[in-house]
């Protein structure tokens, strides 16, 4: 990289307070709302719509097939970070609008589905743009910051659908104003993220070298996590629409959930600094299990709190932690093995919505399989977590090799290309 690239490109990278609010809010529209606004909305689109919780399941699964399709494409054809983060951004803002213009399933059902690929563009473009900006200012440990982001959206959708609950403002409405939202924070973040400045090659560079069995068993770890979270993630305000009838009381739930997630990020990375990102994963996806499991036995206001608690304090900090590892597995290419942990947890939710459809919207042996699920993730990343600091070890003093040789290659002829 020539002196004026480089003087270029620090010129364009922004503050770490800067760069941690732009994502956090980048997040907060992606997830918040292009991910997890159904979810609130569900009891509502249950009452003014006729919707069923099958249907619902099926709502969900639409929006999981399109994060997996934008995961796949983020594979395939990396974009630059800030292509996919702007235009994802807007598509989100359109899509969410789209929600409040129709009360027809088959619309929904596509609109939900092209919500979800760009909500993987987001989150994989804000990863690869943010994440190298704290590393060469020295601020990683300010990642926790950044992922609070996602539980600020969810807890703002919670909110504005609490709101509307309480003032039968009706799903129609609400999905038009979170909309309105996302085209505002679209705007306001367009310039902000104008540059992938310090980490243009983060998506695209570096993808010769296979991922290692590490990463993969990684990713399938991540891919059991995105199956025993979901059910939670997507039917806890139904369950507590049914056992609560008062939507000031039940309305509290995933406004309760979004707060645990934005607070969880910073918690862990504050309280548990010295815990490997793998064993912070493992350890959360244990408490995330008794979350899972604890409608099963009983569903009243405390159990469900309880429970949004322990999914909304966890998953967050499961998913900032998987992002860790794919960084560190990953080596030169870690979009790449980002994305295929994003794959696999994109798999594992369109199953979790599909095991509910085939119990006939019964939740609780779904639940107590997630649980297991969630249990034997823990166990085998236990397990591995030796294995998987050396694999890191190695693939780093490999690529440092390589590097040096093909140094050598441009100055030595000894080691040019026959």
């Amino acid at each position: 990289m020539s002196t004026a690239n480089r003087s270029v490109i620090l010129a364009e990278t922004p503050t770490a307070g800067a760069a941690v609010w732009t994502a956090l809010a980048g997040l907060a529209v992606a997830m918040g709302i292009g991910r997890f606004a159904f979810t609130p909305l569900l009891p509502l689109m249950q009452h003014d719509a006729g919707l069923s919780l099958v249907q619902g399941g099926w709502l969900a699964t639409a929006n999981y097939l399109g994060y997996l399709a934008g995961a796949v494409i983020c594979i395939a054809w990396p974009p630059a970070p800030a292509r996919a983060i702007r235009w994802g951004l807007v598509s989100i803002a359109l899509f969410t609008i789209g929600m409040g213009l129709t009360q027809q399933l088959w619309p929904w059902l596509a609109l939900r589905f092209v919500a979800g690929a760009a909500s993987a563009f987001v989150l994989i473009g804000v990863s690869a743009w943010v994440m190298p900006v704290l590393a060469r200012l020295h601020q990683s440990a300010r990642s926790g910051e950044v992922f609070a982001g996602v539980g600020v959206g969810i807890c703002l959708a919670g909110l504005t659908a609490l709101v509307a609950g309480m003032t039968a403002a009706g799903s129609q409405a609400t999905w038009l104003g979170l909309g309105v939202i996302a085209a505002s924070f679209a705007l306001a973040l367009w310039r902000p993220f104008s540059s992938d400045g310090v980490q243009a090659t983060s998506m695209a560079g570096g993808a010769r070298a296979p991922l290692t069995g590490q990463a993969w068993i990684a990713a399938l770890c991540y891919g059991a996590f995105g199956y025993g979270y979901i059910i939670p993630a997507t039917f806890l305000p139904a369950l507590a629409h049914e056992a609560i009838r008062s939507p000031a009381v039940f309305g509290w739930v995933w406004p309760v959930f979004g707060a645990a997630a934005a607070l969880s990020t910073v918690l862990a990375m504050r309280v548990l600094p010295a815990l490997s990102s793998r064993r912070l994963w493992a350890y959360a996806q244990l408490v995330l299990g008794l979350g899972v499991v604890a409608p099963v036995f009983a569903i009243n206001l405390t159990v469900l709190l309880f429970a949004a608690l322990c999914v909304g304090g966890t998953f967050m900090v499961i998913t900032m932690a998987g992002i860790q590892e794919a960084q560190r597995l990953g080596g030169a290419q870690p979009a790449r093995a980002m994305a295929l942990n994003t794959t696999a947890f994109a798999l594992g939710q369109i199953a979790g919505p599909l095991t509910v459809s085939l119990f006939n919207g019964g939740l609780k042996l779904p639940s107590v399989l997630a649980a297991l699920v969630l249990a034997a993730s823990s166990l085998t990343l236990g397990l591995t977590a030796r294995a998987s600091a050396r694999s890191a070890e190695s693939r780093q003093q490999t690529e440092i090799h390589v590097i040096r040789d093909a140094g050598d290659a441009r100055t030595n002829p000894r080691f040019e290309m026959s």
